[in-house]
């Protein structure tokens, strides 16, 4: 009997808990995310103009390679998020 009880850990208290870290979890890894993809294509896209426009790469692709290093950091953070909702340990 020991082998039933041991197999539904997501009943009572800590099945409640579950559900709600992971709709919590879940929201703060998805608008992480997407922060990350908005700041990510908005630089791509203000460094392709300032390149276009100058016709010097340093400032545009300075300005891209910031915005791609915050998506990038983001997503992490977004992906730990999810984890830590889903009581992921690694």
């Amino acid at each position: 009997m020991d082998k039933l009880n041991n197999n539904n850990n997501d009943k009572g208290a800590e099945g409640a808990a579950k559900s709600v870290t992971s709709t919590l979890g879940n929201l703060a890894g998805g608008v992480s995310k997407t922060a990350g993809g908005v700041v990510g294509v908005a630089g791509r896209g203000i460094g392709q103009t300032i390149n276009d426009t100058t016709g010097t790469k340093a400032v545009g692709d300075g300005l891209q390679g910031v915005t791609d290093g915050v998506e990038s950091g983001a997503n992490s953070v977004g992906k730990g998020a999810e984890n830590a909702g889903q009581w992921k340990t690694s």
